[in-house]
């Protein structure tokens, strides 16, 4: 069990769990995302268009999107680690079953109750390390888990797109499937016991102060992470369509590569955190959505190496931005408590599932340009929110 202050750097525990939370984000980051790649071929098997097919990606973010901050409150009454198993044990068991969905229909139900399940875990992962584990540690395990979430993100387009290169889609988001049960399995048995406190023995919480919600900045840093992730999901969702498309003409194991460039937003986000320290939430996440428009512009020539550029520049400037934002939102967000992070996280994945999804639209009417400025129009809208947030002097 811990100590009264947590699992210390050195441990048994402490390692067990480091490596129960690595699995855990990448186990279901790898899921939320699996069926990006496969977008094309989702589309043809059931003959619909690629906004509708955008929805097996927006079904999942949407679920957890409505459920994240049910999911925090449940833990804390429940059990933090015993929400996370069941919620993501029921995450594997519902990637697997809508493998086999015969209907379009009956699949984006299946990748909606994904979603819902695996509130349990990302609404209680962040929260259950910091009770955990000793102050001496607790960068170190945070940082490990934030990793699981981009390696699995990663992970789940590399597998799904390249077992899609010689089978159907339903064999390689079920290959997913299988690997993100075997990392749940890990998950279950390496969680060490929690000292968590049941509620009833908990000291009443803090009401949250209801002045706070009609302070404007709330609602503009929200809409923040809704306008990036929902741009970002879409640019990624409808690329994968562009690259197997002539001019490029690209298998679908090449384009899953392309989802390497996620790899550069684990950089530029620990980067992004220590510029706001230095020079101002105001200036950091400015230059991050620089990036991101930079970034946007570079993918619109018909030229390969461009378009890769432009995507790692991209999602460089993309988490940069999302790492200044969620660590803004505690301060703006002062009176809400716990439920400050749970807008931010809520907004964050209803801007993947709506806006997703949405783009889709300035695909279809007119292919790339239209979607690429689509999302440069949702980017320079978070850039007036977040003028909103600094007109209100909270940035010190």
């Amino acid at each position: 069990m811990t100590s009264a202050q947590g699992h210390r750097p050195g441990s048994a525990a402490y390692r067990r769990l480091n490596w129960a939370m690595l699995m855990a984000g990448i186990a279901a980051f790898g899921m939320l995302y699996s069926t990006q790649p496969l977008l094309p071929q989702i589309g043809n098997a059931f003959e619909v268009s690629a906004t509708a097919a955008a929805l097996t990606v927006s079904a999942g973010t949407g679920g957890l999107a409505v459920t994240v901050v049910v999911a925090t409150w449940i833990g804390e009454r429940v059990g933090r680690a015993r929400v996370m198993r069941v919620g993501l044990v029921v995450a594997v068991v519902a990637q697997l079953i809508s493998t086999a969905m015969p209907t379009f229909e009956l699949l984006i139900v299946a990748r909606g109750i994904l979603g819902l399940a695996l509130a349990g875990l990302v609404g209680v992962a962040m929260g259950h390390v910091g009770a955990e584990v000793h102050p001496a540690g607790l960068g170190q395990a945070m940082g490990l888990y934030v990793a699981g979430n981009s390696i699995g993100g990663v992970f789940g387009r590399l597998v799904t797109s390249g077992v899609s290169e010689f089978a159907s889609w339903r064999v390689a988001d079920a290959a997913l499937g299988l690997c993100a049960g075997v990392a749940a399995i890990a998950f279950v048995l390496l969680l060490p016991p929690s000292d968590q406190v049941t509620h009833r023995q908990l000291p009443p919480p803090l009401r949250p102060d209801r002045r706070a919600w009609l302070r404007p900045e709330v609602w503009a840093l929200a809409l923040v992470p809704f306008l990036l992730m929902g741009g970002f999901v879409a640019l990624y969702n409808y690329l994968t369509y562009r690259l197997v498309a002539p001019p490029f003409s690209l298998s679908p194991a090449v384009v899953g590569l392309v989802f390497l460039a996620y790899l550069a937003g684990s950089v530029t986000s620990a980067l992004a955190g220590r510029a706001a320290d230095r020079l101002g939430r105001l200036s950091a996440i400015t230059v991050c959505l620089a990036l991101m428009a930079l970034g946007i512009v570079a993918t619109l020539p018909d030229t390969l190496w461009l378009v890769v550029a432009g995507l790692v520049v991209l999602t460089a400037g993309f988490f940069g931005a999302h790492a200044v934002a969620s660590g803004w939102m505690p301060l703006i967000g002062r009176g809400l408590g716990p439920l400050a992070s749970g807008v931010y996280v809520s907004a964050y994945y209803a801007g993947s599932s709506i806006l997703g999804a949405a783009v889709g639209i300035a695909w279809m009417q007119g292919g790339w340009p239209a979607t690429a400025t689509t999302v440069l129009v949702l980017t320079a809208l978070a850039g007036g929110c977040v003028a909103v947030v600094a007109a209100r002097r909270i940035d010190p």
